[in-house]
């Protein structure tokens, strides 16, 4: 008769008391940071919709849109980005694996705008930054 021993080391429970609270106040933080950059993104799509005299004219630069075509692209990822953020503090299963998909397509399109108002775009990518990391900082909650 063959024996296995058991693993060695403490089991890993998903007790809510070893959750890192860190962690669970990242994710709830994150959510409202969506919140906000969602916000961010639809002033910015209602700036640039509105007048293109609101942001900088860039000559010779490879991402080259129409100021209005960024409005709109700020305008729906915005929206976006405040739905999944509500989401999130709904607790929605769906919404943390969608936030860390769209705060991720959200640091490229603000990469890419960085020239037209390098401020407003640095605070988005910082703030997509550190909700990716809230979303995938605690394993024991991953959807996957």
């Amino acid at each position: 008769m063959a024996h296995s021993a058991p693993a060695s080391g403490p089991a890993r429970s998903t007790a809510p008391e070893d959750i890192n609270p860190w962690a669970a106040g990242g994710i709830m933080f994150a959510g409202v940071l969506l919140l906000v950059d969602g916000v961010l993104g639809v002033i910015k799509g209602i700036a640039g919709i509105a007048s293109d005299d609101v942001y900088a004219r860039i000559r010779n630069y490879t991402f080259k849109f129409d100021v209005t075509t960024w409005g709109w692209i700020h305008l729906c990822l915005g929206i976006v980005l405040g739905i999944v953020g509500w989401g999130i503090l709904r607790g929605a299963v769906w919404a943390r694996v969608t936030g860390v998909v769209i705060a991720a397509i959200s640091v490229v399109i603000n990469f890419a705008w960085l020239p037209y108002q390098p401020i407003w775009a640095i605070i988005s990518i910082a703030i997509d930054s550190f909700v990716i990391w809230a979303l995938c900082a605690e394993p024991s909650k991953a959807v996957i």
